[in-house]
């Protein structure tokens, strides 16, 4: 009898007291397993990675060809790719951490949660798998984002390596996030409930931020939302490392919100699974 299958006889109390026991070395390979089957999972359902194929490309025409001229002037377009690409990378993170807590979600309608729960495994290899494929789709999407950006004349001001900072930074804040959306997953009933209420919290941060925009465009009490939105602390941090400029602050307050949100949030995620019926 495999160890997987010992698990479904054995008492819940059982396999919790043994999740305490287990080590680190048994929970990377048990992460590394459940990555291996989500990823599975995407390999039978191609479709779903048409988000990660399509979004950074229709955004990134979409916001230069249509908003740019109106946001930096007619025939500005080479310098609004410049403000607009490292914005876009903080809101690929954001819209593609969404996915993770309406496929939670999912996963439980399913039953396949309920499975994995009477396994001797510790509950948080669950939810950090699925962050690890979470991140690997965010890698593939803002690799095609920058490779759209530099067809339509991205120019980094830097070098290389403050280009792959920009896109760690973006990477860090996008896996906390995705513990927020996760948490949202396990409290809502249905997957179009995540998404809908998801949008409601999406659509202001993004929106109202210096993705798109420079601040001091807009009225001054938006604009002091704009301040403290940790999307825009993303942006202009990915904007400073890639164009040049002041970079420490952006990258520390923007590192200060993704370290307080997961600290907050992964623990609640966690044990909102471990007690979900």
């Amino acid at each position: 009898m495999t160890t997987a299958t010992a698990a479904f006889d054995r008492p819940a109390k059982a396999i919790t007291a043994d999740e305490g026991r287990i080590g680190l070395r048994a929970n990377l390979r048990h992460i590394g397993a459940l990555a291996r089957r989500n990823m599975l999972q995407i390999k039978q359902d191609p479709e779903s990675m048409f988000d990660v194929l399509l979004m950074p490309i229709i955004f990134t025409l979409l916001f230069v060809y249509v908003f740019g001229g109106a946001v930096s002037g007619k025939g500005n377009q080479q310098e609004y790719v410049n403000y607009v690409v490292p914005g876009l990378m903080a809101m690929m993170g954001m819209n593609i951490a969404m996915a993770v807590g309406t496929g939670i979600n999912d996963d439980f309608k399913k039953g396949v949660m309920d499975r994995f729960r009477t396994m001797p495994i510790a509950r948080s290899s669950v939810l950090i798998a699925k962050i690890v494929v979470e991140l690997g789709r965010m890698m593939i999407a803002t690799v095609i984002l920058l490779g759209v950006g530099f067809a339509l004349g991205l120019t980094v001001h830097t070098d290389v390596l403050h280009l792959l900072g920009a896109v760690a930074l973006a990477a860090v804040f996008g896996a906390s996030l995705m513990w927020i959306f996760i948490l949202l997953g396990l409290t809502m009933k249905t997957p179009q409930a995540v998404q809908g209420v998801a949008m409601l919290v999406l659509m202001p941060l993004q929106f109202g931020s210096s993705i798109f925009a420079k601040p001091t465009t807009m009225p001054g009490w938006l604009e002091g939302f704009t301040k403290v939105n940790p999307l825009s602390n993303l942006a202009d941090a990915a904007r400073a490392l890639i164009n040049g400029g002041p970079v420490a602050h952006s990258v520390w307050i923007t590192l200060a919100w993704a370290v307080g949100i997961t600290a907050v949030t992964a623990p609640l995620a966690v044990a909102r699974f471990r007690k979900k019926t």
